[in-house]
């Protein structure tokens, strides 16, 4: 299971909000990330993309 705080981590330090994101994604998929559900791995790319970061940054895999 992909856990993705670490994206709202990183949001927060950069003085930032989930509704920063709808620039670049929709609101349902903001939804699916902060429930840990399956995205595309297009949507990570755009919000690396966006944040200039690595995947890495913004999600961990959990058994």
């Amino acid at each position: 299971m992909m856990k993705y705080y670490r994206l709202f981590d990183l949001l927060t330090r950069r003085g930032m909000k989930k509704t920063d994101l709808l620039d670049i994604i929709s609101a349902p998929t903001i939804a699916k990330l902060s429930k840990g559900e399956s995205v595309t791995t297009d949507v990570l790319c755009k919000v690396c993309d966006f944040l200039g970061c690595q995947p890495g940054d913004i999600m961990e895999y959990e058994k």
